[in-house]
């Protein structure tokens, strides 16, 4: 189960010396026979220099390789750091060509993680490219060590895989905090072997992003480097070369980035709680997401879970600031299956919701229409604070 599980693609991870510890250069290649690419960025202001030259790279929709790095952002880092960017592309770029291969730098993705602010340590990263492109594997453990090299504060490394008979979909994700979305929410790879045109792969990547990764909510912060990225190499032996069922396949990467997404949550940093944040009998989609969102972004809400009080008066309060339209009179809330609100005032006796366990789930119904959103996030916790107040030192 990785990103090397599709035909097509070979992945390496290497102790580059970046970071104090463990791996900290990936690189992947697709080796074709197409080289179809898509991808979604942060919105942040402050975006990256990787970000910055990867959108030039997807300009065209095609992709070839992408190496990735943890120990360093390269984010704010001026003119200086976006040259660093481009030295790295063309390094990975160079020692491909020594494997046969045929690449541009124009068509290599570049994807940073750490702490923003600081310059790279090129010494160190270049010459783990070439360590990565050396270690180039096609099988499942070359793409393992891609994802453990992608960590920062993650505790295990983040795969994913659905198979189907004409395809297969793969990734790998890293990230425990900063995860709000603006179109993405931390370091994605996607990978298939499916026949498929770059508007489709592209379509398909914006629908799963935005009913998965876009709905994981954990502290309320935007990263400058978010980046999710599929590259499709029409590789499958048994591809269908008139091109894939669209429906098929958006659910198959729909799944991946699903179980992508619940596995960057559930390692939340210092969480002990996963919360599930669903809204129904909202006037719209929109509306829906909106409420669960102002829900999942309440510290309020987050403390109470960690501390197992079912406080469902900083819910209600936390819907209350939404611009949504509903009847106050005509809200209901259930935390783990117990209606502890009611016609927005007392329900269920609170002491029967049991939060010992690590999985929670809210509902709130608006009684106000049919669409529903759900958010994921998790509580806020003393550990949490303690890892991020000491991030940079």
């Amino acid at each position: 189960m990785s990103v090397t599980a599709p035909h097509g693609f070979s992945a390496a991870g290497v102790t580059a010396g970046l970071k104090s510890s463990g791996r900290d250069v990936a690189v992947l290649v697709n080796h074709g026979p197409t080289k179809h690419a898509a991808a979604v960025f942060t919105t942040n202001s402050f975006a990256a220099a990787p970000v910055l030259w990867s959108r030039q790279v997807l300009s065209d929709a095609r992709t070839d390789a992408v190496v990735l790095n943890s120990g360093g952002a390269n984010a704010c880092t001026g003119p200086e750091g976006f040259q660093d960017t481009h030295a790295t592309a063309e390094r990975l770029a160079e020692q491909l060509s020594t494997t046969g291969a045929d690449v541009s730098a124009t068509d290599v993705v570049v994807c940073s993680t750490g702490l923003i602010g600081e310059r790279l340590n090129m010494e160190a990263l270049l010459p783990g490219v070439d360590q990565a492109v050396a270690e180039l594997s096609p099988t499942a453990a070359g793409g393992i060590a891609a994802a453990e090299a992608i960590m920062t504060t993650d505790s295990h490394h983040k795969v994913a895989e659905v198979r189907r008979e004409h395809f297969t979909v793969g990734g790998m994700a890293k990230g425990a905090g900063m995860l709000a979305p603006g179109m993405a929410t931390m370091l994605a790879v996607l990978t298939t072997d499916a026949v498929i045109s770059p508007a489709e792969l592209d379509a398909a990547l914006r629908k799963a992003v935005r009913v998965t990764f876009n709905r994981a909510d954990s502290d309320g912060c935007m990263s400058t480097n978010d980046t999710v990225l599929a590259m499709a190499s029409g590789a499958h032996p048994q591809a269908d070369h008139a091109g894939v069922d669209l429906t098929e396949f958006e659910n198959a990467l729909t799944g991946v980035c699903a179980d992508l997404t619940r596995q960057l949550i559930n390692d939340a940093e210092g969480a002990a709680h996963t919360i599930e944040v669903r809204t129904v009998g909202a006037p719209s989609e929109a509306d829906a997401e909106t409420v669960s969102r102002a829900v999942a972004r309440s510290n309020l809400f987050k403390t109470a879970i960690f501390g197992q009080d079912p406080n469902w008066g900083r819910i209600l309060s936390a819907v209350g600031t939404t611009e949504v339209a509903f009847d106050p009179g005509a809200v209901n809330v259930a935390v783990n299956g117990v209606w502890i609100c009611r016609g927005g005032g007392i329900g269920e006796d609170r002491s029967l919701v049991d939060l010992t366990e690590r999985g929670v789930h809210v509902l709130i119904d608006l009684g106000a229409g049919d669409a529903e959103a759900t958010i994921l996030t998790n509580d806020l916790t003393h550990d949490y604070v303690h890892e991020n107040s000491a991030y940079s030192t």
